[in-house]
């Protein structure tokens, strides 16, 4: 790679990072905290990132257009762009940067592997059942897991219905919470 070649984007960097935005705005929403009992804490809010994130990723990697897994790529690498940020400007040392991005990283990867396979399946509870384990660490609100697992999917069927096109553009967008929190 020449010299210039470092000043190049990778394809989707741009959509991906506004893309990761719009999840980030999405799982930010006060009123998931407020209605759900989700403590309001850099682990709750990674956590509710990570949900978002999650449910976006899998759209992308699922869809039958080359672009969506490369896409889906994009997002991640902004997600833990964006977690390496934070990081550094919290405080901590830059020789344990990288050992914490990558704890966060699988525990994003466990948890998007778990969501997953619970929206996926049949089983009705097992969604609520993998987010009281990782948002609430196991000492939900009554209700709140399913509420959420609702949530989840709504949203879930929500990106689905995207067009790839404008995902590539940078554009996604999620239902609002407030909405959703009257309906589950």
């Amino acid at each position: 790679m020449g010299l210039l070649g470092m000043f190049r984007r990778r394809p989707h960097e741009r959509a991906g990072f506004e893309l990761y935005g719009a999840a980030v705005g999405a799982a930010r929403s006060p009123a998931l905290f407020a209605a759900l009992g989700i403590p309001d804490t850099v682990e709750g809010r990674f956590d509710l990132v990570s949900l978002h994130v999650g449910l976006l990723i899998r759209r992308l990697r699922t869809d039958g257009d080359a672009r969506g897994p490369a896409l889906a790529q994009a997002v991640f690498d902004a997600m833990f762009a964006d977690m390496d940020l934070n990081l550094r400007e919290m405080g901590v040392g830059d020789l344990s940067v990288g050992k914490r991005v990558r704890r966060m990283w699988e525990a994003f990867h466990g948890r998007s592997l778990a969501y997953e396979a619970a929206i996926d399946s049949d089983d009705r509870a097992a969604l609520a059942d993998a987010l009281a384990r990782n948002v609430w660490r196991g000492e939900a609100p009554e209700e709140a897991p399913g509420r959420l697992a609702a949530i989840a999917r709504a949203q879930a069927a929500h990106l689905a219905g995207q067009g790839i096109e404008a995902m590539v553009a940078g554009r996604v967008a999620f239902l609002p919470a407030e909405g959703l929190l009257d309906a589950a």
